[in-house]
């Protein structure tokens, strides 16, 4: 599960200043989250509040079974001590999104104290920031889910001797050397056993 967190006057997406926030409203983002994640089969759970101790409460509720977590803090991000707390508290990564280029605008809103337990910063792309997002974390989940196929698919030490001595080796099968040795030690990489979908995100363009 993605979850998809906003804070304050975020919910007057599309009306608020939209010279600086685009016309594009938060449904719009929340459907376009939902969308990309479930080309990858991915739920997406999203939250919107004014209330900081609402964003903690359910950051805290879900922090079990997020796997990833797309947070757009609003001004929050310039004066909250306990987000970083709450997300440092999370088994998940976090990537922060603003849609206008804070770093280009007053000198309060340079400083994150959100980025410092984020993974990553995405800042000045609109709405476009929140797909770029979602499809990090979606092609990481996807990755670490191909590195656990290979490792559960990869021969034990005790397999692979078997088969060398002429025995029925019990591992999965593994691709074989160029010296055709059938050790198995080439194992194709994860992108080679999952391909991702780089556009799988519904009927969404980004802008």
């Amino acid at each position: 599960m993605i979850l998809l967190v906003n804070g304050p006057n975020l919910n007057l997406l599309g009306e608020r200043e939209p010279e600086v926030y685009g016309h594009e409203t938060l449904a719009d983002v929340e459907r376009m989250v939902t969308e990309t994640c479930a080309g990858y089969g991915l739920e997406v759970k999203a939250f919107q509040s004014n209330w900081e101790g609402a964003l903690l409460d359910f950051l805290q509720l879900h922090r079990h079974e997020a796997q990833g977590v797309i947070l757009n803090p609003g001004a929050l991000t310039h004066t909250s001590r306990a987000l970083p707390d709450c997300l440092r508290s999370l088994r998940c990564p976090t990537i922060e999104v603003h849609i206008s280029n804070v770093h280009a605008r007053e000198a309060w809103r340079h400083q994150s104290f959100v980025a410092e337990a984020a993974q990553g910063q995405i800042v000045g792309l609109g709405i476009a920031g929140y797909y770029y997002a979602a499809l990090h974390h979606c092609t990481q989940l996807a990755a670490k889910a191909g590195r656990a196929a290979a490792g559960a698919e990869r021969p034990s030490a005790g397999a692979v001797e078997a088969g060398a001595q002429g025995g029925v080796a019990t591992g999965a099968p593994t691709s074989a050397s160029p010296e055709g040795t059938g050790t198995g030690d080439l194992l194709p990489e994860p992108s080679q056993q999952i391909p991702v979908e780089q556009m799988a995100r519904g009927d969404y363009e980004p802008l």
